[in-house]
């Protein structure tokens, strides 16, 4: 079957991925009136390794650059402007324990510099003010302070910063920590809320046809006019479709569509797990709680990320959780794409012995009940949240990264984190305008796409979640306060 586009567009451009990059580079190049078609190999968009937050500063990094954190703030407002129906708004509590060898200061330090940048955005658009007033931004706790907050009830729904601390200053193990403890505005992201408000909005664009299922065998381009044949299969049929330009948005496998166009970029790809519990004694409303940590030690960082009643997602940056030993891996000569070892594509494809699903989600619980003992009293509350993740070129620090141009008429999106998605997208966009291949395009920060209704972002977002094997209320989130 052959696909033709449409000729009344500026341009007809093939997206392969369907992932939060992918999604949003077919959101910004609909809009702006390209015909697009977007590849996708599972049965719906927006799946891949596990996203919970913002990343609104780079807070969960200690490594990173100032300058990384800069941006990774700016790429995080701008999302928040776009998917703001996908946003869990509570913030994060940061805290360093007594084993790190890191003092709250050197976070302190960074957040000042990220305050300032902030009150910067919003004084040249107040729209940018999507984490609160900058004056606000975060908020630091002496252990008096924390101790007084647990004399308090325990809010049902956190309004203030010392409301939300309540239920963590109640149940943590305050000899553990290093003082003072801060809570910062950075918010939650919703995988199944994004996936839906994607998903929706594509589904009711007449120049983006969607094809699900579908997995990209080749593409060739023409020596004649530069164009690109895309070759894929669905449902055990070839499908051909021509565009004018070709996008790979492939996530880790990215490397494959590089192999097939020729090119050998240098790049890391590393496989991870976060795992659900459930809490059933705790269905208030929690922040985020990031203990830090020496990654890949015994007492690396530990994040606890809430969601409805009572389920909990946890990362812990140990080998026995979230890492894996040989789970990064980098390209070789041979090849753009770097070979993940045989065990960890098996849990790609969602194929994870039982045992060790149970294994490693009780390690990371008992990883969170050592500094917040009651926590032990949690059980296993659904199947892990895994993929892997690409890291282009060889620093696997790296946090933030977009698109780059290595062959004519072919943009690679290299995003590390959600929240580079939108800066790809106006990054290609900027691109073709500049080729005269896009003539209507102009880069800019739009509210949510189209006019869709909580009870759509819902439903979808739910009935993505169970589709996965996931409890509905991940699909949960906070609401703005009124």
């Amino acid at each position: 079957m052959k696909y033709q586009s449409s000729k009344n567009s500026n341009i007809r451009v093939g997206i392969i991925g369907g992932g939060i990059g992918g999604a949003t580079i077919a959101l910004r190049l609909s809009e702006q009136g390209a015909n697009v078609v977007l590849f996708e190999k599972e049965s719906s968009l927006v799946n891949g390794p596990p996203m919970c937050h913002l990343h609104a500063g780079g807070n969960l990094y200690r490594e990173i650059s100032d300058q990384q954190c800069i941006d990774l703030l700016k790429q995080s407002i701008s999302t928040a402007r776009l998917y703001r129906d996908a946003i869990d708004y509570r913030p994060t509590i940061v805290a360093v324990p007594t084993t790190d060898n890191g003092h709250p200061s050197d976070v302190i330090d960074r957040l000042k510099v990220l305050q300032t940048e902030y009150a910067k955005l919003i004084a040249a658009d107040s729209k940018n003010q999507v984490l609160g007033p900058a004056s606000q931004y975060f908020k630091l706790y002496d252990r008096e302070a924390v101790e007084e907050l647990t004399k308090h009830p325990t809010p049902a729904k956190p309004e203030s910063p010392d409301q939300w601390m309540i239920a963590f200053a109640k149940h943590v193990d305050l000899n553990q920590l290093k003082f003072p403890l801060i809570l910062v505005q950075e918010y939650g992201i919703s995988v199944f809320r994004l996936a839906a408000i994607t998903s929706l909005t594509l589904e009711k664009r007449t120049n983006c046809q969607l094809l699900t299922n579908t997995q990209v065998s080749s593409v060739t381009q023409s020596k004649h006019d530069s164009t690109w044949t895309i070759e894929a299969k669905k449902a055990g049929e070839t499908h051909t479709v021509e565009v004018d330009y070709l996008i790979n948005a492939c996530g880790f496998r990215t490397g494959t569509i590089d192999d097939m166009v020729g090119l050998r970029p240098k790049r890391m790809v590393e496989f991870k797990a976060a795992y659900i519990s459930h809490w059933s004694s705790h269905q208030n409303n929690w922040p985020e709680i990031i203990f830090y940590g020496a990654r890949g030690t015994k007492n690396g960082m530990t994040q606890l990320t809430p969601y409805p009643n009572g389920y909990f997602q946890i990362h812990a940056m140990t080998p026995d959780v979230t890492l894996f030993e040989d789970g990064l891996v980098s390209s070789e000569l041979e090849s753009a794409q770097p070979q993940l070892p045989i065990k960890f594509i098996t849990k790609v494809d969602k194929k994870w012995d039982p045992e060790t699903v149970n294994s490693r989600t009780t390690k990371a619980i008992n990883k969170v009940a050592g500094f917040m003992p009651s926590f032990g009293n949690a059980t296993v509350g659904g199947p892990p949240m895994f993929g892997a993740q690409q890291i282009p070129g060889v620093d696997s620090t790296l946090r933030v990264a977009d698109v780059s141009f290595g062959h004519d008429r072919y943009a690679r999106c290299e995003i590390v984190k959600a929240s580079s998605a939108l800066p790809a997208a106006n990054t290609i966009i900027n691109h073709l305008v500049e080729h005269d291949m896009l003539h209507e395009g102009k880069a800019q920060i739009t509210a949510s796409p189209e006019s869709l209704t909580e009870i759509e972002i819902s439903q979808r977002a739910e009935n993505l979640a169970i589709e996965r094997n996931f409890p509905k209320d991940l699909a949960g989130r906070t609401k703005p306060s009124s």
